[in-house]
């Protein structure tokens, strides 16, 4: 795994607060802030805790969760209102596509760790 993967996804969380922090508050975006902030952060979290060496299963394991929240962190996105300001629109978006991206990069590190630990026939 790598340090560059670690920062990428670490500056994503810091993408998602910063958006989160221009977008109106109110009863309904109050509730997708909180849990778009959760789970970009846990995005990092549960990357930089597969790179611990506490055995394949457990890699495994906090990778798949780190990819369930870059998906979950898609949908609270998308779900968040910008009530027409184009700029802020555009930043949502944006923020969406890295969350995308980040989707398919763990999915792919996913299939190569499942790859490197099956039994060879």
């Amino acid at each position: 795994m790598s340090i560059e993967l670690e920062n990428r996804f670490h500056h994503f969380s810091i993408s998602v607060r910063n958006f989160c922090l221009r977008c109106k508050r109110d009863v309904i975006n109050i509730e997708y802030i909180k849990q778009v902030v959760r789970s970009s952060g846990s995005v990092a979290a549960n990357y930089i805790e597969a790179v611990e060496n506490l055995g394949i299963a457990d890699e495994r394991m906090k990778l798949k969760i780190s990819r369930k929240e870059a998906k979950e962190s898609t949908h609270w996105l998308d779900l968040m209102l910008t009530y027409g300001d184009i700029e802020l629109d555009k930043e949502r978006l944006k923020v969406m596509d890295e969350s995308n991206q980040i989707t398919k990069i763990l999915s792919n590190i996913i299939i190569k760790v499942e790859a490197r630990n099956t039994p060879k026939k």
